[in-house]
């Protein structure tokens, strides 16, 4: 770590620290009631408090069983594996009589047996119901060759009638160790004795002072010891926990242990080197070398302040040093606690670069906003930069620089290239004339020429917004082989604190709603218990549109979705959870995190797991080989579930008033652009499809437009109708009464193949009852002559069809599902919903 120090510190003439003075300043920061109960500064040695919320330790769920474990809701290892070699479930183990045996090394051993009048032996069980000293005298009375006191009766009468209690032995010399010594001359206990046996191979008291202090009793998964560490680096370890905890609220004995083992033999953390906190081996991503790297923030940020040195004076910010240990951990106010480090030197100019910083310190902007003016800055900088000059003399700073940096905001553009929205770069442009109005009144700017700044020729239209990113919906064949592979969903993602199968029940109690309801992805993970309501047959969903600032929005929902989340919420009744998650219907991990509910990041990347952990996933079209084309899995996300449920809704003809209350949209023409996805489809599925219309005989009969061939696809239902009288009564009043087969005017197509070939299986019945009726002639030949006219037509658009080439019989089939699928949905809505006017459903 401190071989960048002076690079971080970025000061001249740094020297190495004093470290006496660093030890000093250490110690007047120590918290000195830090952690009451858990933390005994004189041994050095952390106990976590398994009621305390804020340590990361549980028991083991087996009542008998007095392990902790790192993880709520689980049994510890050893009762692990007799429940999978019981072969019980869950209940039945639960109730069987099994008694873990105890652990003898992480509590104090029980006493000895040995009791006369109402005292008992104080020293350590060894065995068969005694003490060491006690076994040993044992052994020697019932020794047949021992004359001197010859005892010819049992165990248990000599425990009661000769053996006397014996004191107790001091504690062990370790600090925390609550064993007995086993030998006055080392002072260990039988454990301790064990280790420095094996350390040395033999008792050398010079030595065993030292090694006596550097180590640590048996620690059990909630504890940990610092007394492996040097004298300055367990200040400096005690420190960092400190003030992280003072952060987190939140102590994780687990990954401490292996990071203290690794600092062991560090004289001070300050002054070692880099790769010290990047041990060779260690995962990138893992809890333990988080916790190492943390600590080595939290020192040099300790040196910053000892040294006098604020983040905010150098000119490269720390954002998380910036906020401090105990800054805004809800993200709304203060720069964030992510470590996340801001150079400013990319502002090359100096005037510029003082006004962006100052604004900073002064109003402690929350970190996106902060994030966007810095962008704002960085792009002017750039601009200017490349002028003459490098815009270095704000005097000589003009208009014409303005509308270059303008000009700069309009071709702004993300990472791949694509233009940012409209709305995007136009509030990035604010935020640059937000930092030099700013800096004016701050007289920060005060040379700055007055022409460089907000002029209303100089600024970028917003277009019309597109809330909703429309076009991306799933179509209903993925949605439904994501129904059928629905038991995956959850299963193995990492949710600390809970059991796989709750886990995976609760994320598809969340798909079920995000697939049913079309809420966004935070308006579902942030749904309260209580969330439904039930007025008679309705039922209704509780939720808070919080993008539109509209809360308890009432959606009506249908029985099936209820009756799912209602078995979600008794199954979560079920479970233990965070206090902060009491309210909401999906608990977080913690109470440490920043929201009290799951959000929806951690929703994204469930999902994201669970779609490519499928086999696969077809898309409606085939390809060349006849087979299904894969669908793309990357588009499954859970904001496309809303884009499905109001493409869903438009493609069924659902009115747009009804819809835009559904979705619960500020703007009708928002709601509109579903409908216009559904049109343009429709269009480009007509375009195809005119090309391909024939007449009664099979002969092509291709429509000149689209206008034309719209004008006769709702006449009749096995084609199109040209007959003006018909069309004009809009497929109500057909001069032969529908017999169509034998019509010059009929037009079909092959979106029509469906229907001809149901109609000629209905023919073909309708036959058979005629002749079992004894009709005349007439009939059977009427009946029969149609058969054969619709055979006719299907044939051949059957034979051209197959005629064109792969590529374009795939398109014209795709043309026919959408068409069909659009004729199908007239005159119906998707679902019978009861809507709730605006003013309803805003209390």
């Amino acid at each position: 770590m401190n071989g960048n120090l002076a690079e971080v510190i970025d000061l001249p003439g740094w020297s190495e620290p004093d470290l006496s003075a660093w030890v000093a300043w250490l110690k007047s920061q120590l918290l000195e009631d830090w952690r009451p109960g858990e933390w005994d500064g004189g041994s050095w040695l952390f106990t976590g408090d398994v009621d305390n919320d804020k340590t990361v330790a549980w028991p083991c769920i087996v009542d008998t069983c007095p392990v902790i474990h790192k993880s709520r809701n689980r049994r510890c290892r050893s009762c692990e594996d007799q429940f999978q070699l019981s072969g019980l479930t869950e209940k039945e183990f639960s109730a069987t009589t099994y008694r873990p045996s105890r652990n003898r090394f992480s509590m104090r051993a029980s006493s000895c047996t040995v009791e006369r009048d109402g005292e008992r032996c104080q020293r350590e069980l060894h065995s068969k119901g005694l003490c060491r000293g006690h076994s040993m005298r044992w052994i020697k009375a019932s020794r047949a060759a021992d004359k001197r006191r010859p005892f010819d009766g049992t165990l248990e009468e000599w425990t009661r009638d000769v053996a006397m209690p014996l004191g107790a032995w001091p504690d062990c010399k370790v600090a925390g160790c609550p064993l007995e010594q086993v030998t006055l001359t080392s002072g260990l206990c039988r454990i301790h004795y064990q280790w420095w046996s094996k350390h040395t191979g033999a008792v050398e008291v010079a030595d065993l002072d030292d090694w006596i202090e550097r180590t640590t009793p048996y620690l059990a998964s909630h504890q940990f010891s610092l007394a492996p560490l040097s004298d300055i680096a367990r200040l400096e370890v005690l420190y960092a926990l400190q003030q992280r905890d003072l952060r987190t609220r939140v102590i994780q004995p687990s990954p401490i242990r292996p990071v203290i083992k690794e600092l062991a033999g560090v004289d001070c953390l300050l002054t070692a080197k880099p790769e010290t906190f990047s041990p060779a081996g260690w995962r990138e991503v893992s809890n333990r070398t988080a916790m190492l790297r943390d600590i080595a923030w939290i020192i040099e940020r300790g040196h910053d302040e000892f040294t006098g040195i604020k983040p905010t004076d150098k000119l490269i910010w720390d954002m998380k040093a910036v906020n401090g240990p105990t800054g805004h951990r809800a993200g709304r106010a203060g720069f964030g606690t992510r470590p996340v480090k801001v150079d400013f030197t990319l502002v090359k100019q100096s005037w510029l670069r003082d006004a962006l910083m100052e604004w900073a310190r002064s109003t402690q902007p929350d970190s996106s906003r902060f994030r966007r003016h810095f962008e704002a800055c960085v792009l002017t900088s750039t601009v200017l930069h490349r002028q003459p000059g490098g815009g270095l003399d704000p005097s000589q700073v003009r208009y014409a620089d303005m509308s270059l940096v303008v000009e700069g905001f309009r071709a702004m553009t993300k990472k791949d290239g694509e233009l940012f929205a409209s709305k995007h770069r136009s509030d990035c442009l604010s935020m640059l004339h937000n930092v030099l109005d700013f800096g004016r009144r701050a007289g920060l700017l005060n040379d700055l020429h007055g022409t460089f700044g907000r002029h209303k020729s100089l600024r970028i239209i917003r277009e019309e917004s597109n809330e909703d990113e429309i076009g991306k919906a799933l179509p209903a064949v993925v949605i439904r082989q994501l129904n059928a592979q629905l038991d995956g969903f959850g299963v193995g993602f990492p949710y600390r604190g809970y059991a796989e199968g709750d886990i995976a029940a609760m994320f598809q109690a969340v798909y079920r709603v995000l697939r049913d309801t079309g809420r966004r992805p935070w308006e579902v993970v942030s749904l309260k218990r209580d969330c439904l309501e039930f007025a008679g047959d309705d039922i209704f969903l509780i939720w808070n549109n919080y993008k539109g600032k509209r809360l308890k929005r009432r959606l009506p929902i249908t029985r099936d979705t209820a009756e799912d989340l209602q078995r979600w919420v008794a199954h979560r009744e079920e479970l233990v959870t965070p206090r902060q998650s009491e309210k909401y219907l999906f608990p977080a991990i913690s109470d440490s995190g920043k929201h009290p509910h799951l959000t929806s990041g951690y929703l994204a990347r469930a999902m994201r797991q669970w779609v490519q952990s499928l086999d696969r996933v077809d898309s409606e079209g085939t390809g060349r080989d006849g087979l299904p084309v894969p669908f793309d899995k990357n588009k499954v996300f859970p904001y496309a579930f809303r884009h499905s449920y109001a493409q869903r809704h438009a493609d069924a003809n659902v009115p747009i008033d009804v819809l835009k209350e559904l979705m619960d949209h500020k703007s009708a023409d928002t709601t509109g652009r579903y409908y216009k996805v559904s049109l343009k489809r429709k269009q480009e599925a007509v375009k195809k499809m005119r090309l391909h219309v024939v007449d009664r005989h099979g002969n092509p009969a291709p429509m000149e437009s689209n206008r034309a061939y719209e004008m006769r696809a709702v006449a009749v239902p096995f084609g199109g109708c040209t007959e003006p009288s018909n069309v004009k009564a809009g497929g109500q009043a057909c001069p032969i009464r529908f017999q169509c087969a034998g019509c010059g005017f009929y037009r079909p197509d092959p979106s029509y193949l469906a229907a001809i070939e149901d109609q000629i299986r209905d023919l073909k019945a309708d036959k058979e009852t005629a002749l079992a009726m004894d009709v005349d002639e007439y009939v059977i030949r009427n009946l029969q002559d149609q058969i054969d006219s619709f055979k006719k037509v299907a044939a051949n658009m059957h034979e051209q069809i197959e005629a064109l080439p792969e590529n374009e019989q795939e398109e014209l089939m795709e043309s026919v599902k959408v068409l069909r699928k659009s004729r199908a949905a007239k005159g119906r809505m998707m679902l019978p919903l009861t809507v709730i006017k605006p003013g309803e459903s805003s209390a």
